[in-house]
């Protein structure tokens, strides 16, 4: 028996205003569909907050179209802090969020009519797919990926779905695929590049040399929710001639401004601890047996990767379907691994954000 890894339940974005960002990513992604809402403090999280226990609101919220979805976290007992540097390519953490698209020249002309800050023209990556950049208004930046792993078709403006994947920056690519590729399973190199890059162009900092390297899973993903999380991919990327890298989230604290965390929706999680141990990727928070979101509920926990950047696992014990009329799925007794029927998955659509 091993750990079992669903997919990539969401990525935690620190934002100042939670209501006016996700009212950006209702429009421009299609992420619509609200999983919970709470308002609380954060006790468990204290090593990253400064030893003092920090009160935030979060909102969880997906796509009915596949892909993850957006942990939006904002602080309530103190003002959300950016980075005091300008983040380039190459610096260490979660550098872009991978965004899917049904069809790449499309949404591109949707951003472009409706004023999204376009960082390059739709180009060929390394893979022979198209991809370009953007910017959200609190200058997050999102790969827009062509993709043909979907759950539905909401037939939404921009053509697009949920996150798919996510770039990282590195600063030694060796150390760092033991976790992405032995741990989370991304065991199949897409490709393993060293130079100058031109589907980068318009990114800060991307004149320059880099080793680049695209992870996938070669196996489906199995369990609950595999089915609307979908495929997904991850991107390593290290920079070669700069000297002045930084930690994206150096002098602040968890849940400030900008990707925060990358969550992965898993099953066995003792057994995942176990294998994160022996691997050098020690657990640095458990919430142990459970923890309590009002509307969800279940057991997370986080390690770093060699240069800090946050990785949360979440194991679901209970989560909501229809809250209107108090429909919560308890999955603790679940077989493991075991999809959930496209049907229960679906009615999760019913709540929808306008």
């Amino acid at each position: 028996m091993k750990k079992i890894i669903c997919g990539i339940q969401q990525i935690g974005i620190g934002v100042p205003n939670v209501e006016k960002i996700w009212s950006w990513y209702r429009n421009n992604f299609g992420i619509n569909i609200k999983i919970f809402e709470e308002a609380a403090e954060a006790p468990l999280m204290i090593r990253y907050t400064g030893n003092k226990v920090q009160s935030r609101t979060a909102t969880l919220a997906l796509s009915m179209d596949g892909g993850g979805g957006f942990e939006i976290w904002q602080y309530t007992s103190r003002k959300t802090k950016k980075a005091e540097f300008n983040i380039q390519l190459g610096d260490y953490g979660l550098f872009a969020a991978k965004i899917k698209s049904r069809n790449i020249h499309k949404t591109h002309q949707f951003y472009k009519d409706n004023g999204v800050e376009i960082l390059n023209e739709p180009s060929k990556s390394p893979d022979e797919t198209y991809s370009f950049f953007i910017k959200d208004p609190h200058e997050n930046i999102f790969q827009i990926v062509e993709s043909n792993s979907w759950f539905s078709n909401t037939k939404h403006a921009s053509y697009c779905g949920g996150p798919s994947g996510v770039i990282i920056g590195v600063s030694n690519m060796d150390k760092s695929l033991i976790l992405y590729q032995e741990i989370l399973e991304y065991d199949k190199i897409v490709y393993d590049l060293t130079g100058e890059f031109e589907d980068l162009n318009g990114l800060p900092g991307y004149k320059g040399k880099y080793r680049r390297i695209k992870l996938k899973h070669s196996k489906e993903r199995q369990g609950p929710f595999s089915e609307l999380l979908g495929a997904s991919q991850i991107e390593l990327i290290q920079s070669l001639d700069r000297i002045d890298c930084k930690k994206i989230f150096q002098d602040r604290y968890w849940g400030d401004w900008g990707f925060i965390h990358l969550c992965f929706d898993i099953q066995k999680m003792d057994l995942l601890k176990e294998e994160c141990e022996n691997k050098g990727f020690p657990f640095t928070v458990d919430s142990a047996n459970s923890f309590d979101m009002g509307e969800a509920a279940g057991r997370f926990s986080y390690i770093e990767d060699p240069d800090g950047t946050w990785i949360e696992f979440v194991e679901t014990h209970k989560v909501p379907i229809i809250k209107k009329i108090g429909w919560y799925l308890n999955l603790k007794n679940r077989k493991a691994g075991k999809k959930l029927p496209r049907f229960i998955l679906k009615a999760m659509g019913l709540n929808k954000v306008k």
